[in-house]
């Protein structure tokens, strides 16, 4: 990292700020069970949440025609709406690192491919709304990573030049998608990554294996 601190840092949410995944594999297990099929371990399903709700159901599922999966699809999507933060928590270090880039006045902020509601949802049980500086989502430009558009509105929001700004994910869309806006990038190689997927083949400027590295990473 340069000798100086970032003008701003923005993180993906799911795998990479928060640990959503027991609550989302919870919903597919009561899908599943709803079902009558076999409930899986928490630690398969948590390998598939970073690529949404549709990867579950394909998980959970199998390949399915379209008109069921979507229907499966929508009722997890209630499971989760009504159970957005029973077991979820910030990722070890990452609450407190947020108060230090405030204290620093170094705005931070979520862009994420989750869908606004149920990051809304989330943000508002775990009380992070109130102060987190930016959130960007898919639905706010009808688009979503590795497009880097998000983390440059992003970036406009809190007026900060993306090419002084840093983003932190764990998936390879998340690194591209910082590349791409010219930001420097982080990986997180704590999050919810692939079986047989390379983190160093991402091409990350940096990669972290716990949220605690990025306050001596980041000079703050």
């Amino acid at each position: 990292m340069s000798s100086s601190s970032p003008s701003a840092v923005l993180f993906d949410l799911d795998g990479t700020l928060i640990d959503t995944a027991d609550d989302l594999s919870a919903c597919l297990n009561i899908l599943l069970a709803e079902e009558g099929l076999e409930t899986l371990p928490h630690g398969v399903i948590r390998k598939q949440v970073s690529n949404g709700a549709n990867a579950m159901i394909r998980l959970g599922f199998g390949q399915l025609q379209d008109e069921r999966a979507q229907q499966l699809r929508q009722r997890l999507l209630v499971h989760y709406e009504n159970n957005i933060a029973h077991h979820s928590r910030w990722f070890d270090g990452l609450e407190q690192f947020t108060v230090e880039l405030k204290q620093a006045g170094i705005p931070w902020g979520i862009v994420t491919n989750k869908p606004r509601l149920y990051t809304d949802l989330l943000l508002n049980a775990m009380e992070i709304d109130r102060h987190v500086d930016v959130v960007v989502c898919p639905d706010d430009l009808n688009i979503s990573k590795p497009d880097p558009r998000p983390l440059l509105h992003a970036c406009e929001q809190v007026s900060v030049d993306a090419l002084q700004a840093v983003y932190v994910g764990d998936h390879i869309r998340d690194i591209q998608a910082g590349r791409a806006a010219g930001m420097k990038t982080i990986a997180a190689a704590y999050g919810y990554i692939e079986e047989g997927d390379d983190i160093n083949l991402w091409q990350a400027d940096y990669i972290i294996q716990q949220g605690t590295e990025l306050k001596s990473l980041l000079k703050l």
